[in-house]
């Protein structure tokens, strides 16, 4: 024995309590060092060459968690109070989460340099062991896929904007709607679960081939399966250290993946529900058309990936459409409540273009480019309430420069919606005519919450349509009102009762008995009268 290590001998007999309490004490310090240092975000960590990045400034965060607690807390608030206090630090705002660092984009000129202008080097995603890996079978949705496995699935999507599918898609669209305005006027207290229906139902048709014919859980389990998702993402601490699967030992890691295993489960038994009958009908030939038959499986044209690939792409199509359409549709509500002299002179529009009172007709998509207050609008509700806070990341494949900066390969960069849609003037107040620039009838001109570059969303034309057959055809004949208290802010989107009261009324006779002759000639009328038996 030492004389060097006497004393501490003789300080542990002494004082046993402090000694192993002091020594359980550094451990832990000592093991939180390391672990701080594995999981370093790329922002902090010096280059393979040795440069040190320099990024834009932005909030210090937590040891080892970084910002991750307030970008939660920001995505969760209706009113994204503290992303939109991101541009607090200018155009640009770094923040560390977890071991991964983003660059939060504050403005449409950042926005358009580096997802736009840099997309080839900006089009890839980060790792998201739970949400893309766990939760979704490996298969889940093409927004997270890495590039290489995005690319197959992004052409075969990119049919969906072909003029000779628009076209066909758009009859189907006007269908649907036909059927909504029946169900408003059968049912008027029920318009959030109509949304519900059209949404999901143009989609299906669009991506599965046949008319919507659900019940209403299964209606609720698709919704739901939106928010899961989403929720995995958020709450899944491996996520945002990808690191940790590979660094903790299997029988640690196993328990924390079966805790997963039943989302991922309950997800793939839905998706197999809608699957596989619009499978069994493509294959012995009796299917209509459809992108599942037209493009997925068709010989001609293979999707290269196996059956489980191939349904994911199909499904998620049905799950995304439906969701964020029944959302926007539900915030036009809204607007109207809130905004009645804007829906005041749309009517004008819609009545100067397609006939008033007696001489009225339905709007249809041909009246797209005469309606352009219409479309105008349609901006604007999706920028006064947007439906989605973010976009996920754009991860750089390459270091680059930028504006004084140096971004390391790996730096994710995130459109911060919320930020963008205040790049306005007057950003509170709903003003479509901001929007009337000569690009009012392309729908993503302008407005990031479709995403940019080569990632944006392939359905965002379809969307459009469904936005404008319904804003059109609601504002020519039915009156909003408020039936009782509600905050503008507090929409609750992903509630599955009544998100806020609304009195709906038909204009006039007039406009009632050409909704009903309409819906009765394009045979949706004993459809919109089920679905009233249903509710």
């Amino acid at each position: 024995m030492t004389s060097q290590a006497q004393p501490l001998l003789s300080f542990r007999s002494e004082h046993p309590f402090v000694f192993y309490t002091s020594a359980l004490f550094l451990v832990i310090l000592l093991s939180l060092t390391a672990f701080a240092e594995y999981f370093k975000p790329l922002g902090k960590r010096k280059g393979k060459d040795g440069k040190v990045p320099n990024l834009p400034p932005g909030p210090s965060g937590l040891p080892i968690l970084g910002s991750l607690l307030d970008v939660k807390e920001g995505i969760e608030d209706p009113d994204h109070a503290k992303l939109k206090l991101l541009s607090q630090y200018g155009e640009m705002a770094t923040l560390h989460l977890g071991s991964k660092t983003f660059v939060f984009l504050n403005s449409s000129r950042v926005a358009a340099e580096i997802i736009n202008k840099r997309g080839s080097i900006t089009n890839e995603r980060s790792s998201y062991p739970v949400s893309s890996g766990i939760v979704s079978h490996g298969h889940r949705r093409s927004l997270l896929m890495h590039q290489a496995a995005w690319a197959e699935p992004r052409r075969a999507m990119h049919s969906l904007l072909s003029g000779s599918h628009l076209k066909l898609y758009g009859t189907w669209q006007e269908l649907e709607s036909t059927q909504l305005l029946a169900e408003y006027l059968l049912k008027p207290k029920q318009w959030y679960r109509h949304h519900y229906r059209y949404a999901n139902s143009v989609v299906h048709r669009i991506a599965l081939g046949e008319r919507l014919v659900k019940s209403s859980k299964e209606l609720e389990d698709l919704q739901n399966l939106v928010t899961y998702f989403t929720g995995s993402i958020m709450t899944s601490t491996v996520d945002w250290f990808p690191g940790l699967e590979r660094l903790l030992p299997w029988w640690f890691v196993q328990p924390w993946r079966l805790s997963w295993a039943w989302l991922d489960k309950w997800n793939y038994d839905i998706y197999k529900q809608w699957w596989d009958p619009v499978k069994e009908q493509i294959q012995n030939g009796t299917a209509p058309p459809s992108f599942a038959r037209d493009v997925l499986l068709n010989p001609d044209t293979p999707y290269r990936g196996d059956d489980d690939d191939i349904m994911y792409v199909a499904m998620q199509l049905v799950e995304a459409g439906s969701d964020t359409t029944r959302l926007v549709l539900n915030a036009a509500f809204m607007a109207a409540l809130e905004h009645p002299n804007a829906f005041r002179k749309a009517r004008e529009e819609v009545d100067r273009v397609c006939g008033k009172d007696a001489d009225a007709r339905l709007p249809t998509l041909a009246d797209l480019e005469d309606l352009k207050y219409i479309c105008a609008m349609a901006k604007e509700v999706m920028r006064w309430r947007p439906i989605v806070p973010n976009t996920p990341d754009h991860t750089s494949t390459k270091d680059f420069d930028f504006d004084g900066y140096h971004f390391p390969a790996g730096t994710g960069f995130v459109l911060n919606v919320p930020a963008l849609c205040e790049e306005v003037r007057d950003p509170d107040s709903f003003v479509p005519e901001r929007w009337l620039d000569g690009h009012e009838t392309n729908i993503a001109h302008g407005l990031w919450l479709f995403g940019g570059g080569r990632r944006i969303c392939v359905g965002y034309r379809l969307a459009q349509n469904s936005l404008f057959l319904l804003l059109s055809r609601l504002v020519q004949s039915f009156d909003l009102k408020q039936a009782g208290p509600y905050n503008s802010r507090r929409l609750h989107f992903h509630a599955t009762s009544e998100p806020f009261p609304v009195d709906m009324t038909v204009r006039n006779k007039h406009y009632e008995n050409l909704i009903l002759s309409e819906a009765e000639r394009q045979g949706v009328l004993e459809d919109a009268k089920l679905e009233r038996e249903k509710l």
